[in-house]
Formats: structure tokens, C-alpha cells, sequence
């Protein structure tokens, strides 16, 4: 006992902090590996169903399928063209599609240089090559003045443009609202596997489907290749599973409130606070009922990024977002500074998500509210910054100490065995499952893409510089905290797709 007191209660006390951030690190790797497999599941078995849904034909005649307006907001996109043509290639009926390119009037009265017209040019030149029926289904509008992504879909929003769209006499509750980016490519049942939904009275206020970067996967030389799938794992191992595993957990405590309510009120806050996860919102591949979005006001416009807000707002309202295993495409950024500007601007809408965080623990102190706003300091604000650095720091950490601790079989062994078993998931998830799951889910690209890593060279890269997008990320958190600390705030940029 004189030697586990002699090691001093600095070192005890940093041992213990080490082995439970190792712990914690080595337990959210195991719980992201089971997240992909959960989502990839989730992919095959509904691709395996396609065959199950409704075609143009029969939706055509079910008075209750869904009306799908189809917004994509778009500023200086010189291949508009190609997203408007996967939407329009769409199986839907034609009458019940509508797509609306929304772009600003900025860019028209001073188009890009390097463009040969500005965007909404480009869309009504695309659009006079269409056949009638198809020109029906686009329309474009331009938004005056400035504003961001959020402004833009707004303006699209208006009600005097959805009267012009939809007709007056539409119903909002049949009507859902898409979005997707100016690179997206959508696959092509995303509307029939909704309408199927809805048909059999199983509708959500709001959908969520797979986003993968890699449509220029191509284009990209090794570290960027390696970056394409590690985003594209982000969607895939907790953004849509954490929304497959939500409405798990919240049927899991229906029932148990129909069984035994009186326990059910007792352990509701403990619930809410511990089990309970925030849904993650894209801003592309994402549907959201009309009278859903108009309760909210529109697309909350407040903050860098709208669809991470839109995830609280609605979570806000205890409205659940289901997942969509449907795939959509869409580019990674092409250069490594152009990667740091994109994860700054997410960054900069997750310091703006606090404040929203904060009114709506305000308005309503519940402890599901607290624990979205706890969770979202904790675990994105903090952990985001500083995570690249602490992690391998601690990591080193738990080792070394371990060794002060020798004579301690079991403080020896869980010393030595947590950040072990953190640095083989790291490769093992991060850089093996995550390209084999990927890997799998190809054949059901809406465009072929070939993703296999086919050298030796590309084998190592990838699964030993699995880390470098994090590294990239972590740079573009820090440059929003060092122009904030400088100068008092940071303009977000919009991802530059002209100069390629």
C-alpha cells in the first residue's frame, strides 16, 4: 500500500484521467464501428427492396403520395447542369416533382470571370434544352440582396413562389421539401422510397438520407482519396446511424411507458440526459415537410451552417428525423486549403449552434435540452479543437504512467491495455472496416465510382494516414478560434468550385 500512495496524487490523479479519456476513446471507436456496420445494413436491405416500391404508374394514381419540391440553392456553379439532370431523371410522376433552382441576384449582375454565365443562365439554357414536360418541373428564382444558403432556400420558400410552383391549392402536410447541394447526385428512387413510406402510414416529418464524398473521387491524388472516405465515414458511422439508433432508443421507452407509466415519468429525465443523442442534419440529400418547416419559421438563418441548427430546432420540438439508406454523391473539396475553409465554416455554425442551444434550454429547461447543449459544448466545441492533440498526448500518457504503477497488477494492465486497444481501433476502424464498408456499398453508387484501393502504396496510405482528415479538420477549427481571438469574427467562405 506504501508504494501505490508513494507514487503521489498528481501522478494517481493523472493516471485516472488518462485511462478514462482512453477508455472513452477506445469505447467511441468501438461504438463508431458498430455505427457503420448498423447503416450499411441498413443500405443493403432497402436497396435489396427497391424492387418492392411503387412505380411511376401506381404513385400516380395513390391520391396520397407525396408532392416533392426540390430545392437547390446554388451560387457560382459552373456544372449545375449535371444535378439538375439526376433530380429531373428522377422516378417520380412528373406532375408531383417540382425543382427549384434558387441562385442570387449578385451573381447574375457580375458573373465569375472564369465562368462562360452565371448560374442561372446556365440553368435556363439547360432547361430550353429539355423536353416540355420536363421544363415544367424546373424553375429558377434569384434572391436579391445578400444572404447564405439559408436565405436562399427561404426566398425559394415564399409564398407567392410556392403558389406559382405547386399551385394554390396544395396542402404543406403532403408536401416535402428536399435540398441539395450544386454537386449533388442524387439516386433515383429517393422520392419512391419516401412515397412508399407515406403509403403505408409510416411518414416522418423529416428525412435524412446517406451522403457520401466521393463523386470526384477520381480527381483526387492519394491524401485526398484517403480524406474522401473518412468524410464520407463521418455520415456513415454517426450521422445516420445515430438517427437509426434515436428512434430505437425512443420506441424502446414508448414501450416501456405503455407498460409501466408511473416508472417511465421517474426515469424520463435520467432518460433524456444520458441515452437521449442530438440528429444530425446534412443540408443535402435531406427532406423536411412543408408545414414542418413553415412551424419553424423557414430555415433557421441565424448561424454559419442551417442544417445542423434545423437538426436541434426540430429535436427542439420532439420531432424525429428518420434515416434514408438511399445514397446520394457529392464532391470532396479538391485542394487541402480548400478542405480547412470547408471544416471552418462547419466549425464556425458549431459555435453559432450554442447560443440556439442556450435560448432553447431557456425556454425549456428540460434535461433532454441540457443534454443537447452539455453535449454539444462538450463534444464539439471543446473535443473538436483540441481532440488531434489530446488524444495521442494522453495516449503516450496512459503508457508511461501505467509503468509507475507495476506492482498494481490490475492498474498495470488497464494502463497499458486502454490506449493499446485506442490506437489499434483508430487503424483498424478508421482505416481498415471503413474502406472495406465503403468498398461495399459501391455497387450501389448512383454513378460508378471505383473506390478500391488497388496498390500496395494505396493499401498503406490509406489505412496508416487514416488520421490526416482529422488533422485537416482541426486546422480549420483553430483558424476560426485564431481569427475570433484576433479580430472578432470570422466570414465563413462557401466552397470554391469554379477554379478547379
Amino acid at each position: 500500500m506504501d508504494g501505490f500512495w508513494g507514487t503521489g496524487w498528481f501522478w494517481f490523479g493523472a493516471f485516472v484521467v488518462a485511462l478514462l479519456v482512453n477508455g472513452r476513446a477506445a469505447f467511441k471507436l468501438f461504438v463508431d464501428w458498430k455505427g457503420m456496420l448498423t447503416t450499411c445494413r441498413f443500405v443493403e436491405d432497402a436497396y435489396a427492396g427497391l424492387d418492392t416500391l411503387p412505380d411511376e404508374t401506381a404513385l400516380e394514381r395513390a391520391p396520397a403520395a407525396p408532392v416533392f419540391l426540390h430545392l437547390v440553392p446554388a451560387w457560382e456553379e459552373p456544372a449545375i447542369a449535371g444535378t439538375l439532370a439526376a433530380l429531373l431523371a428522377s422516378r417520380y410522376p412528373h406532375g408531383r416533382l417540382h425543382v427549384v433552382l434558387a441562385t442570387k441576384a449578385s451573381e447574375e449582375a457580375a458573373p465569375h470571370p472564369a465562368m462562360t454565365a452565371s448560374t442561372a443562365e446556365l440553368a435556363q439554357r439547360f432547361r430550353a434544352g429539355l423536353p416540355s414536360w420536363q421544363q415544367k418541373m424546373l424553375s429558377v428564382v434569384a434572391m436579391p440582396g445578400a444572404g447564405r444558403k439559408a436565405h436562399q432556400l427561404n426566398w425559394a420558400l415564399r409564398r407567392e413562389t410556392l403558389g406559382a410552383t405547386l399551385g394554390e391549392g396544395y396542402d404543406p402536410r403532403r408536401v416535402y421539401v428536399g435540398v441539395s447541394d450544386a454537386d449533388s447526385l442524387p439516386d433515383r428512387n429517393v422520392y419512391r422510397w419516401i412515397a412508399a413510406q407515406a403509403l403505408a402510414g409510416r411518414a416522418a416529418p423529416a428525412y435524412q438520407g446517406v451522403t457520401l464524398s466521393l463523386a470526384n473521387f477520381a480527381a483526387h491524388d492519394a491524401r485526398g482519396r484517403v480524406c474522401a472516405i473518412q468524410q464520407s465515414s463521418i455520415f456513415i458511422r454517426v450521422s445516420i446511424a445515430r438517427l437509426i439508433n434515436e428512434a430505437r432508443r425512443v420506441r424502446w421507452f414508448a414501450a416501456l411507458a405503455a407498460r409501466s407509466p408511473r416508472l417511465a415519468r421517474a426515469i424520463r429525465p435520467v432518460f433524456d440526459f444520458c441515452f437521449r443523442r442530438s440528429q444530425i442534419c446534412l443540408g443535402h440529400n435531406q427532406f423536411v415537410r412543408l408545414d414542418v418547416l413553415q412551424a419553424l419559421g423557414g430555415f433557421p438563418t441565424a448561424g454559419a451552417t442551417e442544417d445542423s441548427t434545423l437538426g436541434y430546432a426540430l429535436g427542439a420540438r420532439g420531432l424525429l428525423m428518420a434515416p434514408l439508406p438511399l445514397l446520394e454523391l457529392v464532391d470532396l473539396p479538391e485542394t487541402k486549403d480548400k478542405m480547412v475553409r470547408q471544416n471552418a465554416r462547419w466549425y464556425k455554425g458549431v459555435l453559432d449552434d450554442v447560443a440556439f442551444l442556450w435560448r432553447a434550454w431557456r425556454g425549456a429547461p428540460t434535461a433532454f435540452s441540457a443534454a443537447q447543449l452539455c453535449r454539444h459544448v462538450g463534444n464539439k466545441v471543446l473535443e473538436w479543437p483540441i481532440a488531434a492533440v489530446v488524444y495521442p498526448v494522453l495516449g503516450f500518457l496512459g503508457w508511461h504512467l501505467a509503468y509507475r504503477f507495476a506492482e498494481h497488477p490490475v492498474l498495470f494492465a488497464l494502463g497499458i491495455a486502454f490506449p493499446s486497444i485506442s490506437l489499434g481501433l483508430t487503424i483498424w476502424v478508421g482505416g481498415i472496416v471503413t474502406q472495406d464498408l465503403i468498398e461495399s456499398l459501391a455497387r450501389y453508387f448512383p454513378r460508378a465510382v471505383d473506390v478500391r484501393r488497388t496498390t500496395l502504396g494505396q493499401k498503406f496510405v490509406g489505412t496508416f494516414r487514416c488520421q490526416t482528415y482529422w488533422l485537416l479538420a482541426t486546422r480549420g477549427a483553430w483558424r476560426v478560434l485564431w481569427a475570433l481571438a484576433t479580430t472578432g469574427r470570422f466570414d465563413p467562405a462557401k466552397t470554391d468550385r469554379v477554379t478547379r
